[in-house]
């Protein structure tokens, strides 16, 4: 195998999306299939290469460990790779015939003669960390392609229909026998779409499609994160030919919040305090992801960059019960300037504790 990346093998950059990275192999595969290239031995090597790019990106946990190790972090060349293994490509291909129906100029359109469901969308949603831990519901706008109303999706101006396609019957299919062999391919007369429109709508230009924008509530759960993809169904493009509507997908980006910083379902924020209260301890109120106030106990004796607990004060856990924890890492300010009785009960406090002091008011004490 070539010691190229397996992403510039499939010809993508290292943070292409999953659509970017199948779109990508499905070209490659449809190009260099052995039984469209037969006997070609390079065209043979570009598909094995190009399958075993595929099998580790297309896997999450596969494509981190590639991204880590390289190809030793994924067994690329053992088992598992080239044409003695099965790997289910059926997100790519459809089923077998579609792959045919590439081969021979068909594509994906020898079933358009059905109704065929919209594409899915991506809508990358940017929330606060207060959203992602409480919770929102959230209005959206998106662009996508829905049936036109002008021509109610048949392409049709008005007063007229499309007609069946004569060469195909209305399949959208035109099957061809020789021998024994029988190959399916895409109608040439009306595309693969199984009717005729003599006459189209102006508005979507025989398409039946329109691009509009819709506006959506999307319900943000307690306890998202980063990279979470919340699936909305039946909120993606219309299909073609009256065909239903595909899927939305929302992933939620998590903004840099300026007081917390999370970790799981911990949360951690610094929380500064008085050198009196580090020494003597007492009652301080630190803030909560809720907008609340809290009550800690700080013991006398704490140090700077102590960390105390605060359970089940965190982020909720996603789809169950309870939440995580707030941690609390305590910062001990020292006062800039004394005054002089406050330097005269410091003096005294050190020569208590045995230290020494300097004449003219200035202290050896180290945090002075």
């Amino acid at each position: 195998m070539s010691d190229r990346s397996y992403y510039e093998i499939l010809g993508v950059s290292k943070g292409a999306s999953d659509e970017e990275i199948k779109s990508a192999y499905r070209k490659l595969a449809i190009k260099y299939h052995p039984d469209k290239n037969k006997g070609n031995k390079e065209a043979e090597d570009k598909f094995k290469e190009a399958t075993e790019a595929y099998e580790v990106l297309r896997d999450s946990k596969k494509r981190a460990a590639y991204d880590q190790f390289g190809k030793a972090g994924v067994g690329a060349g053992g088992q598992g790779f080239g044409a003695g293994a099965y790997t289910d490509f059926s997100d790519i291909f459809g089923d077998f015939g579609d792959i045919f129906g590439d081969f021979f100029g068909g594509g994906r359109g020898a079933r358009r003669g059905q109704s065929n469901r919209g594409s899915d969308l991506r809508y990358n949603l940017e929330i606060n960390l207060e959203d992602a831990c409480l919770g929102k519901e959230i209005k959206i706008d998106i662009p996508r392609l829905e049936s036109c109303g002008d021509c109610s999706g048949t392409g049709a101006s008005k007063g007229s229909t499309p007609s069946v396609c004569p060469d195909c019957g209305g399949s959208g299919q035109i099957r061809r026998t020789q021998g024994f062999f029988s190959v399916t391919t895409t109608c040439p007369r009306c595309n693969g779409k199984g009717k005729i429109i003599t006459n189209p709508c102006k508005t979507c230009k025989g398409e039946g499609l329109v691009e509009k924008r819709r506006t959506i509530n999307i319900k943000i759960p307690a306890g998202v994160e980063s990279g979470s993809r919340l699936k909305v169904s039946g909120e993606g493009e219309a299909g073609p030919n009256g065909g239903t509507h595909g899927d939305l997908y929302v992933v939620t980006h998590i903004k840099k919040h300026p007081t917390f910083e999370r970790q799981g379902s911990d949360l951690i924020l610094q929380k500064s305090i008085s050198l009196t209260t580090a020494c003597l301890g007492g009652k301080i109120e630190v803030p909560s992801i809720d907008g609340k106030t809290i009550e800690l106990n700080v013991p006398e004796g704490t140090e700077s960059g102590q960390v105390f607990r605060m359970k089940g004060h965190g982020v909720p856990y996603l789809g169950a019960y309870g939440k995580g924890d707030q941690h609390v890492m305590i910062r001990v300010e020292i006062p800039k300037k004394l005054s002089k009785k406050q330097r005269e009960l410091l003096e005294e406090f050190a020569r208590e504790s045995g230290e020494k002091v300097s004449s003219g008011g200035k202290s050896k004490l180290p945090f002075l």
